[in-house]
């Protein structure tokens, strides 16, 4: 994904931050607890507050040799003579220390017993982690950074907290019959829709290089749907999981060697067009040109599909595709994203780099959404550069032939 490196850097940062902040808290807890009876009047009885400090140190730090160590020193403080801690040597409760001290025990095998048992569920979370990254470069594999004169660029937010993947998707193919791109939002988001995902994904992954017309891959995504919900009525509760409302938004993109950009648009919303301008940043529209189905799965595709044709792109032209879930984001106003002129903004004046257009919107979304999002996001940006082969020019060719002469 564009720009989780340096995100993801200063997120480490701030949570080895937030650690050693909470490590300090216990220690903090005793010495504010010790200065506290030292400092007030003999008859205030804070000692037993010491008692809690082996469970801020389990819910805070979690390592059990902690929550050791602050027990074993409140028992000794609370085992200290009552004539060191009382100037006149009164001793208003003899088995007070008795009780602090059972306490204090208590707690602190408590704390370790919780302790371990976190240590062991924050194990297998970093396992779990492991194994959805695994699955997220399977399912939604990083693209290459150029196919067949197209330079490309993706990037991916998820609106489910922990999830790298949900359910949108994107791909890119570089097939006999062109560069081949797919882009679609599956209903719902999270866990939840990953499965659906994978079919499509791996429907289109091998129609792109069989299906001659791009008319036949989205009949192949439209069966390979209808049999991924088909099993999942089977082994589920329709009422319970709604298979039946089930529908996936699919954007199909075919751009030749020269330039001409076909599509096929099944309820998605149609890609933004940059433009390179000779002072300024790059022009941004949205383009609109043909006819839009319905979603895959809510109706049975026409006999007849009207395929989109616009002119060829040049070279420096920019498509940048997206899912519903980049015009929709609002702020807490309840402001719509301006995705339009952060596209302008990211795209900055020279030429158009597709991943700084996909790095620049991800970090405007951040900020307008504060990290808030209500659906999946996914951006992708094509790039057309493709430069035909030169060919020898009339002066060259009789030097080439009086050399081999």
């Amino acid at each position: 994904m564009i720009g989780t490196s340096s995100v993801g850097g200063a997120s480490v940062r701030k949570a080895r931050g937030l650690r050693a902040a909470a490590r300090a808290v216990p220690c903090l807890w005793v010495l504010g607890v010790i200065c506290w009876e030292l400092l007030t009047p003999h008859h205030t009885e804070v000692v037993p507050l010491i008692a809690a400090a082996p469970a801020i140190a389990c819910v805070s730090g979690g390592r059990r040799g902690c929550v050791l160590l602050l027990g074993g020193a409140g028992l000794l403080f609370a085992l200290a003579p009552e004539s060191a801690l009382e100037p006149d040597g009164e001793v208003t409760d003899p088995h007070a220390p008795l009780v602090t001290c059972c306490a204090i025990v208590g707690v602190a095998v408590g704390g370790y017993l919780t302790a371990g048992r976190k240590v062991r569920l924050l194990r297998e979370l970093e396992e779990l982690r492991a194994v959805a990254a695994a699955a997220q470069d399977v399912v939604l594999r990083p693209l290459p950074a150029r196919l067949d004169g197209v330079e490309l660029a993706g990037g991916h937010l998820s609106a489910s907290r922990g999830a790298a993947v949900g359910g949108d998707l994107y791909e890119a193919l570089a097939t006999p019959h062109g560069v081949r791109v797919i882009i679609g939002d599956v209903r719902g988001h999270g866990l939840a829709a990953i499965g659906t995902v994978a079919a499509v994904l791996g429907s289109f992954r091998e129609a792109a290089h069989e299906e001659p017309r791009l008319s036949g891959v989205l009949r192949r995504l439209d069966r390979a749907l209808e049999r991924h919900l088909r099993s999942r009525a089977s082994e589920e509760c329709p009422l319970d999981h709604h298979v039946d409302e089930e529908f996936v938004t699919v954007l199909l993109l075919e751009v030749g060697r020269d330039g001409e950009v076909t599509a096929l648009n099944c309820g998605h919303p149609w890609p933004y067009r940059l433009r390179e301008q000779p002072v300024g940043p790059a022009l941004a529209r949205q383009t609109a040109p043909g006819e839009v189905l319905p979603p895959l799965g809510l109706f049975p595709l026409p006999a007849e599909l009207p395929i989109a044709r616009w002119g060829s792109l040049g070279t420096g032209d920019t498509l940048v595709l997206h899912t519903d879930g980049a015009e929709d984001a609002r702020d807490a106003h309840g402001t719509f994203f301006p995705l339009r002129r952060a596209l302008s903004e990211a795209a900055g004046a020279g030429p158009l780099v597709p991943a700084a257009v996909v790095a620049g919107v991800r970090s405007a979304l951040l900020r307008h959404t504060g990290g808030r999002l209500s659906d999946d996001v996914a951006l992708l940006a094509l790039r057309y550069d493709h430069c035909p082969l030169s060919t020898p020019t009339p002066l060259t060719r009789p030097a080439a032939d009086a050399h081999r002469a």
